[in-house]
């Protein structure tokens, strides 16, 4: 249980002790403004995943309804 528990936090750590230096890519990202093309091309994916996943439920309801009927 403590090797379970150890195994899933060491990651964690090892993440929080790099924030001390910060990337090179974003500093040159956020200078030459492409960080908003990297911001909207991640929010358009995600919106469209979030659109299909609405409809996808909408239709797996419809065939759920059409099952009980």
């Amino acid at each position: 249980m403590v090797s379970l528990l150890i195994a899933l936090l060491l990651p964690v750590l090892h993440a929080a002790a790099q924030t001390a230096d910060e990337p090179e890519m974003a500093d040159a990202l956020r200078q030459s403004g492409k960080i908003y093309v990297v911001v909207a091309v991640i929010t358009v994916v995600l919106a469209g995943l979030l659109f299909f996943l609405i409809s996808l439920d909408r239709k797996i309801g419809r065939l759920e309804k059409e099952v009980r009927d």
